[in-house]
């Protein structure tokens, strides 16, 4: 039952990746401000502009989602979840949070989640098996444009795991290799490897 399990998660990130590849050739690139607000370009920094490309891909793969295969997608989520949309086709649901990358810097580890949240979820949602898709951005004066190659998409139940002792975050390279292990395994690893007192007691 559990190489099932890890099976149907592989599947569900392979389905996941087909769609936003090909939602890729259809998403439009854009500017934050016009040359009068922003006239010396903008900052290319990603923190400064992540929340804005997230939206406009969850709410463009919303405005697309007839003609990528989608029945719905719910955006409105609270500040608090862990994940940015999710995706309905049919009567199955696709968890998502959306990362971005900076194709001109160098790939480095990214904080993934807080620790003590992904256990909470994984713990009292037994459907619940978020995926993390991360874009590739260029900056282009005050634009932002979607690199059409670049597109990474794993699960935390897979990622090799590393926990920063300094946040209590799960921290890894978008692109990895995935190590399969059973959920009970990834909960127990998050357990043994947490700072969280909340998390432990």
């Amino acid at each position: 039952m559990s190489k099932a399990k890890i099976a149907a998660i592989v599947d569900d990130v392979d389905f996941v990746k087909n769609v936003f590849f090909e939602f890729l050739n259809i998403l439009p690139s854009f500017e934050i401000a016009n040359s009068d607000i922003l006239p010396f370009g903008l900052r290319p920094h990603t923190r400064s502009v992540s929340w804005i490309v997230e939206q406009v891909i969850t709410q463009q793969t919303k405005k697309n989602g007839l003609e990528l295969g989608l029945t719905g997608v719910e955006f409105h989520m609270p500040d608090t979840s862990l994940h940015n949309c999710i995706i309905h086709v049919d009567n199955k649901k696709y968890y998502i949070n959306i990362k971005i990358h900076d194709m001109a810097k160098r790939h480095s580890e990214s904080d993934i989640a807080a620790v003590e949240k992904l256990f909470k979820n994984y713990k009292e949602i037994p459907d619940y098996n978020i995926i993390y898709a991360c874009f590739g951005i260029h900056f282009e004066g005050n634009s932002i444009r979607f690199d059409p190659e670049y597109l990474k998409l794993f699960s935390p139940q897979f990622m090799p795991i590393y926990i920063n002792p300094r946040n209590d975050k799960l921290q890894a390279l978008y692109h990895h290799d995935p190590e399969y292990r059973t959920r009970r395994n990834f909960l127990d690893l998050l357990v043994r490897g947490s700072t969280s007192i909340a998390l432990k007691g």
